[in-house]
């Protein structure tokens, strides 16, 4: 009988190189709640633990290329900030949504995509950070016209801009309009 031969050592596949900072710090940070956006729909689907998806989309999907373009490289912190601060505080986050609802479209009645994108977008606004809420809220309305046609990104800026009145009311003061 002839020796056996040994199988070949498998090495793990090694995630693709990250790329150096790609973008501006704002187009990084757009990206980032875009990414989050995902993997909170992600966790709604699948129920995966965030920590798995946080790793998963920062290792093998932010900033990577898609179809031979090169994405812009995500703001890894906020994007794992947006997705464990909502996985950590969705009962508060759902509680502001739910007041923030025409009570005729209660939260569980959304999309799951615009649920997360409005969750993503009212943890922001009430965790606070260095991000003004106009800024915030409309890098959520734009994740939503990334995916919606209709009328969801008008929604989405109801819906955030009265979260963020109740959240941040001193910074959500009506401006006077120039001239007066």
């Amino acid at each position: 009988m002839p020796p056996r031969k040994k199988p070949p050592i498998r090495q793990p596949e090694q995630p693709p190189p990250q790329p150096k900072r790609a973008g501006s710090a704002k187009a990084r940070r757009s990206a980032a709640r875009l990414g989050a956006v995902q993997a909170l729909y992600q966790i709604d689907l699948t129920g995966a633990p965030p920590e798995s998806t946080i790793t998963e989309y920062v290792t093998w999907r932010l900033g990577q290329e898609l179809d031979g373009d090169r994405l812009v490289t995500a703001d890894n912190e906020l994007f794992a900030e947006v997705v464990r601060g909502v996985s950590a505080r969705g009962a508060d986050v759902d509680q502001l949504l739910t007041g923030a609802l025409d009570r005729q479209w209660p939260l569980e009645r959304l999309e799951t995509l615009l649920r997360a994108i409005l969750r993503a977008g009212a943890f922001e606004l009430l965790n606070g950070g260095d991000t003004p809420a106009r800024i915030v809220i409309n890098d959520y309305i734009d994740v939503a016209h990334a995916f919606f046609a209709g009328r969801e990104p008008g929604m989405v800026n109801g819906v955030l801009d009265k979260v963020a009145r109740a959240v941040r009311p001193a910074e959500m003061v009506e401006r006077a309009p120039k001239g007066e």
